[in-house]
């Protein structure tokens, strides 16, 4: 299959074009309209510092469903024990910057380049994107980040300092998830990291479905640090 070369016009193939790998286009730009018009068509930029911006939607996709989350007995006794203090959009642009800035397997770099951090800090300020924070006596430890579109969240990347403080962040998010009944979390590619907790992979045709309505729906959570601490502890 072909890979599109977009222009400044804000459009997407259909991701059924996308080749095996699930590369779909090349080129366009990283303004907020045309992510959000991504994350509603399941694609999503991926690419690294001597690269144009690469578009994505693989298949299959790897999807967690929120009432589906397994966390260890292990896990849960640190939850328990409140040995991590968990917030929410408290330090979004240190997370996302501290997510760049982890040492990844598969070789040297990052693919959330100065123009990606950029990109997700517009974002944030315009209540789409969101971080889970994880500290330790007062430092940060541990977080994620995404994008919340109506009731679908599209993870992007998590980073740790120590050990469990992105699993309990990870597991602090799901549980404000099923609290707003949010359908889905997007996992993008799989990991058996993220395979422990409960996420699979769907076909992307199903996961397509999911979100074609769920994230048409208004996202009315504009700041999320203040609602999350009303929440219940976990239990």
């Amino acid at each position: 299959m072909s890979v599109y070369r977009l222009t400044y016009q804000l459009i997407f193939p259909p991701p059924d074009h996308a080749d095996p790998d699930g590369l779909l286009a090349v080129g366009g730009d990283l303004s907020a309209e045309r992510l959000l018009l991504a994350y509603q068509q399941g694609i999503f930029p991926w690419y690294s510092a001597n690269t144009p911006i690469l578009w994505w939607s693989p298949d299959p996709r790897l999807v967690l469903f929120p009432d589906e989350l397994k966390v260890s007995k292990s896990l849960q006794r640190v939850l328990k024990k409140d040995f991590f203090k968990v917030t929410m959009d408290r330090a979004f642009l240190e997370v996302i910057q501290r997510c760049a800035g982890m040492k990844r397997d598969y070789g040297e770099g990052t693919w959330i380049v100065p123009e990606m951090v950029e990109a997700y800090h517009r974002l944030h300020r315009l209540g789409y994107a969101h971080s889970v924070e994880s500290w330790y006596e007062g430092k940060l430890v541990g977080g994620l980040y995404g994008v919340a579109m109506g009731r679908v969240f599209f993870g992007e990347s998590m980073f740790t300092e120590k050990t469990d403080a992105s699993k309990a962040a990870l597991v602090c998010l799901v549980q404000l998830l099923q609290h707003w009944d949010f359908e889905l979390i997007d996992c993008q590619v799989t990991t058996d990291h993220l395979k422990r907790f409960g996420a699979r992979e769907i076909p992307r045709k199903e996961f397509l479905k999911h979100i074609a309505l769920a994230t048409r729906e208004t996202n009315q959570h504009r700041s999320w640090s203040e609602i999350f601490e009303t929440l219940p502890a976990f239990t």
